[in-house]
């Protein structure tokens, strides 16, 4: 079993930032005998944080293709905050990815330090690359409403034999089909739409379960998110929305009892904020009916940097992949599927989930 775990990355935006900055981060972590901030999992299995490599990264912006990804992280127009910058070169370069649905149009109104700018350079074989690289697991950032470019990602980590994480809202992993391709060539993948540590879905999920369980009905509930990062930017767009809210809305039904009306319940972005940068304000409210059918109200307001609040969990979940790899497991890993992602094949309750990914660490359940 090798103890080094070689990613590739679609994607090199915010989230891919923070994902980079924490394993080196925590690169000095090698136990479990200490609560680390931040950390699920200190140790997951045999593997430490450290073990994680990049051995490969595409994106498409001029500012990062050609560039060392430990340059390329930095570069405009990411916004995340930096909290571990001095990051050593990886002698791993940013290549030109494919630009397919990942730009879309209404983008060009925006300043350039907001937004994508798309790279001369021709786009190389993803699966090739990915092959030369010797990456074992393939990480999807594509922008929210990419669907042609998720899809095309997931067939080259099937044609170059790499694990694949969905960390965004296009269905692969949640999808009989796509699974059925990942079953055949013995390849594990986790999706889709990745849940962050304490993010807008899983405090939502959270109430949402809590209200349910205490015997309160919920009759209506709304969670609205502003941010100013290019994920907001590219939300703007209605039309790139459709998965998105189905992925969040689905993720918080699945703790009630039985459905709201369209209606009732409304869950997605709201509006891009430019200053607030890669901070996420989320505002949900809940309304339902206790003891005596006396009305209860619930008003919260959340503030989180959103991309190190996914790769808390991304970094979790690389760790379980790579065991799902040493078993040879091909197809979905439900649990973590069902732990980290907002939109997994099925639901459980988060503590559910949560004993499920202990006992897949600990080979008592197949996946």
């Amino acid at each position: 079993m090798g103890k080094t775990i070689k990613i590739a990355i679609a994607g090199v935006g915010n989230c891919a930032s923070s994902l980079i900055q924490g394993i080196y981060y925590y690169r000095k972590i090698t136990n479990n005998d200490e609560l680390v901030p931040g950390l699920i999992h200190n140790v997951l299995g045999p593997y430490k944080i450290s073990d994680i490599e990049i051995v490969s990264a595409f994106d498409i912006d001029k500012r990062k293709v050609g560039k060392d990804i430990s340059e390329a992280i930095f570069a405009l127009p990411n916004c995340t905050k930096v909290f571990c910058k001095n990051i050593p070169k990886m002698k791993t370069k940013v290549k030109m990815g494919p630009v397919l649905d990942g730009v879309p149009s209404h983008l060009k109104k925006y300043p350039e330090d907001k937004r994508f700018v798309v790279s001369k350079e021709k786009p190389v074989d993803v699966a090739e690359e990915l092959k030369k690289s010797g990456a074992e697991i393939l990480i999807n950032y594509m922008p929210v409403g990419s669907q042609r470019a998720t899809e095309f990602y997931a067939k080259a980590a099937l044609k170059a034999g790499c694990a694949f994480i969905n960390c965004m809202p296009v269905f692969i992993c949640s999808e009989k089909k796509w699974i059925k391709r990942f079953e055949r060539a013995n390849l594990p993948c986790a999706g889709d739409d990745i849940k962050s540590q304490v993010g807008a879905t899983i405090v939502h999920r959270t109430l949402t379960h809590l209200f349910s369980q205490r015997g309160v009905k919920i009759e209506k509930s709304y969670q609205l998110n502003v941010g100013g990062n290019t994920d907001f930017l590219v939300m703007l767009s209605q039309n790139r929305l459709k998965s998105k809210r189905i992925s969040k809305t689905e993720s918080v039904e699945s703790q009630l009892p039985r459905r709201l009306s369209y209606d009732n319940l409304h869950i997605g972005p709201s509006d891009y904020v430019p200053f607030l940068k890669d901070n996420k304000l989320c505002f949900i409210r809940i309304e339902g009916r206790k003891f005596g059918n006396v009305p209860v109200e619930l008003e919260l307001r959340l503030s989180v940097e959103d991309s190190p609040n996914s790769a808390g969990c991304v970094i979790d979940l690389i760790r379980l992949v790579k065991i799902a790899l040493d078993r040879k497991i091909g197809g979905v890993l439900t649990s973590a599927s069902a732990y980290f992602m907002k939109h997994p094949l099925q639901q459980f309750t988060d503590e559910k989930a949560r004993e499920m990914v202990e006992e897949f660490i600990e080979g008592k359940r197949e996946r």
